[in-house]
């Protein structure tokens, strides 16, 4: 019985960091035509040199970006989709979150 209690506070203790708000904001952009690694590091690098961004995450499986920035900066939405186009890719949408 103590095991499983300690179990459930752990799984608890480690999954409310991933659903915290990210301090900067986050964007996730649902994004036609990543099929591979080599997609989601063009992005990585292209996203990369925009100092307003702290990070991004690509899931292929989901095909979405997600976008961190850092806090108090911004990319209007116009240019996130042109900076995601002009590397090959559609935009289906965005979405902010925090």
């Amino acid at each position: 019985m103590k095991t499983r209690l300690v179990i459930i506070i752990l799984f608890f203790a480690f999954s409310v960091p991933t659903f915290a708000a990210h301090p900067g904001g986050t964007v996730y952009a649902d994004v036609n035509g990543l099929v591979c690694a080599f997609c989601a590091h063009a992005l990585e690098k292209v996203f990369g040199r925009e100092e307003a961004v702290e990070s991004i995450d690509v899931n292929l499986d989901k095909k979405v970006v997600t976008i961190h920035f850092q806090q108090g900066q911004k990319l209007d939405d116009a240019t996130i989709t042109k900076l995601i186009t002009d590397s090959g890719y559609a935009v289906r949408g965005l979405r902010h979150g925090d």
